[in-house]
């Protein structure tokens, strides 16, 4: 199964690492996008006139997980 997680806690919560490394171990593909950091209660928020930028993060999830923040 080809599986989308984000979440509003960062990139480095161990609740997203955690789930995404236990489906990846289980044969599912795995992509994560999270903010690089904490943002909850944010869900509201709007970014008008500076770009969204995001790198890919290596290092921290399963080695079959492409991950983005």
């Amino acid at each position: 199964m080809k599986l989308l997680i984000s979440n509003d806690d960062g990139i480095f919560a161990t609740g997203i690492r955690t789930l995404a490394d236990t489906l990846a171990t289980a044969g599912h593909q795995v992509w994560v996008v999270c903010p690089d950091r904490e943002r909850s209660a944010t869900g509201h928020g709007l970014t008008l006139h500076k770009p969204i930028r995001a790198e890919q993060v290596e290092g921290v999830f399963h080695s079959d997980i492409e991950a983005w923040a």
